[in-house]
């Protein structure tokens, strides 16, 4: 390893405060951001993002910000490797004593090991890894360097899997032991390629070589160093010594001890540092484009599923306005109430025969208003029902889009199930019904208010008094709240009910009832996108908006302009 190539960025960073300082900051915010960001659809390649998003808050959290916050820390030699490699044995014998669990069973290494000199106990304290080691103190680790003994990257167990990934992420130097036996397996180098991508300081160790077969050995490693573009990592060969318990020899281990030594120097672990810097710096700029790729298909995403869900709520809006017009309001208990009310002897039977026999007196009126309101009773439940049923209608037309539907559409289906429905619609549609049996009077009344005919257009003005003539005596001969009720019948679609009113107010009644008509079928198509609101306010949340990777285009920017 040339050990004196590094950056002029990543030398700026150790040499001066106040870069240091700028870049901890903007890697601060980044690493804020990038742990808030979420990929809630299951979109193709989602599960790559998410392990991305999971090596990139591991990189800045455990090596990039602890190490631009603490530039005078030990830097920290993770020794990684494959199950059995001899991983323990190694440290332990480099440390002269036993601080690792070394043995047959696997895996061994349960909980990592950091071993540093006791000088350093209060710089290495800090790291954030701590929290996750078992610290030891011991006079054979050359100050500046902490020795770190990590699970295996191939461990059976998922959380030693997991915790050697993190510490490798958080390691200046990588020291990675391989056997003869076991050096060509595919994961070791997939991981190495991994620590090449990023651009760590890595050499490797080469264990329990037998003598006769190590110049084959090691010409085969090198050849694989080279074609993985690690041509100047150091390699250490480690013979093999059998059936073997306890501490190696120091000769074996020597060549690695002088080297950590030398690489233990202020200057060399400063450009080691250095030069895995510079390597982070590099890898994290197309780490975090991916990340924002990643974000805005997420985006895309959403707005195809909102496009789907609008397309999909056309055809049940359109058919609950058909379903008004057509007078399912008026079946059942309205039409049943109607017949009682007009049947000989009832409230509305005289009213129903018309001509001059019918009683216009203001006690009639409010008589046969009373006698209406189970009318209105009926009229509010009716139309609850239908609109009740205009929503399930939907709803099942919105969960068959998005079973069909774009990529993360079945993620929505999911999260939207979570939501009750059930209980919220028949809250909504009863408001709604009774909003619009609310605004009969107000509708009824409107005309009060429209303009007077001019003072030449006599025949105007003879319709306009002929209509308010009208209108009063329909007035006292059912009351404000009667008329109402036979407005909205009327509008329910209750043809007896439509033919009174054009009887008592003529044109105006046709118009009345085509009003709330109208409004009624108009609460109905409210009533399926209220059902479409809520299986879209499941993307109503920032990691599925058009701009939500803007945040980290703009770290990413301020980055580059600092490194």
């Amino acid at each position: 390893m040339n050990v004196q190539a590094e950056s002029s960025a990543a030398r700026d960073v150790l040499d001066r405060p106040l870069a240091a300082t700028s870049l901890l900051d903007a890697l601060t915010d980044l690493l804020r951001d990038v742990r808030a960001t979420e990929f809630p659809l299951d979109v193709p390649g989602v599960g790559t993002a998410r392990a991305s998003r999971t090596r990139l808050v591991d990189q800045l959290a455990d090596h990039l910000v602890p190490r631009l916050r603490q530039l005078s820390a030990p830097a920290i030699v993770v020794v990684a490797g494959s199950t059995g490699a001899g991983k323990s044995t190694l440290v332990n014998s480099l440390v002269g004593t036993e601080v690792t669990t070394a043995g047959v069973l696997r895996p061994t290494t349960r909980r990592p090991v950091l071993v540093h000199h006791p000088d350093d106990a209060e710089l290495v304290r800090e790291h954030p890894v701590t929290d996750a080691v078992e610290i030891v103190a011991s006079e054979q680790v050359p100050r500046g360097i902490a020795l770190m003994d990590a699970p295996d990257v191939d461990s059976v167990e998922e959380a030693n899997r997991r915790s050697a990934h993190r510490l490798l992420e958080a390691a200046d130097l990588w020291l990675f032991v391989t056997t003869a036996a076991r050096y060509g397996d595919a994961l070791p180098w997939r991981v190495l390629t991994g620590a090449t991508e990023r651009g760590a300081s890595v050499a490797m160790v080469l264990n329990r070589v037998d003598p006769a077969s190590l110049p084959t050995v090691r010409g085969d490693l090198l050849d694989r160093l080279r074609s993985h573009g690690m041509q100047g990592s150091p390699l250490f060969v480690v013979p093999d010594l059998g059936p073997h318990e306890g501490l190696m020899d120091p000769p074996l281990v020597a060549p690695i001890s002088r080297w950590l030594t030398m690489l233990a120097g202020a200057d060399r672990a400063r450009t080691v540092v250095a030069r895995t810097l510079r390597g982070s710096f590099t890898a994290l700029r197309p780490w975090v484009d991916e990340l924002i790729e990643a974000v805005d298909r997420q985006a895309e995403a959403a707005t195809a599923v909102r496009t789907a869900l609008d397309d999909a709520v056309r055809a049940p809006a359109e058919d609950a306005r058909r379903t008004i017009t057509r007078g399912a309001v008026a079946q059942g208990t309205v039409q049943a109430r109607w017949t009682e009310l007009t049947a000989p002897g009832a409230a509305l039977a005289d009213v129903l025969k018309g001509g001059g026999r019918v009683d216009r007196s203001r006690r009639a009126g409010r008589d046969r208003a009373a006698a209406v309101m189970p009318l209105v009773q009926d009229l509010v439940s009716s139309a609850s029902s239908t609109l009740a049923a205009v929503g399930a209608a939907t709803e099942t037309a919105l969960r068959d889009a998005l079973a069909s539907g774009p990529a993360g559409a079945t993620t929505l289906a999911g999260d939207w199930s979570a939501t009750d429905r059930a209980a919220d619609r028949p809250r909504e549609v009863e408001r709604a019904a009774r909003d619009w049996v609310g605004a009969a009077v107000e509708v009824l009344t409107a005309d009060d208010t429209a303009p007077a005919p001019a003072a030449d257009d006599r025949a105007a003005k003879r319709a306009a008094a002929k209509a308010a003539k009208r209108a009063a005596a329909a007035q006292r001969a059912l009351g404000d709240e009667g008329l109402a009720a036979l407005a909205l019948a009327s509008a329910a679609g209750l043809e007896p009910a439509d033919r009174m009113l054009v009887d008592l107010l003529g044109d105006r009644g046709t118009a009345v009832a085509a009003t709330l008509r109208d409004r009624l079928a108009q609460h109905a198509a409210d009533q399926a996108e209220r059902e479409r609101d809520a299986a879209v306010a499941v993307l109503d949340r920032p990691a599925l908006a058009p701009d939500a990777a803007s945040t980290l285009r703009l770290r990413l920017a301020v980055i580059k302009g600092l490194t």
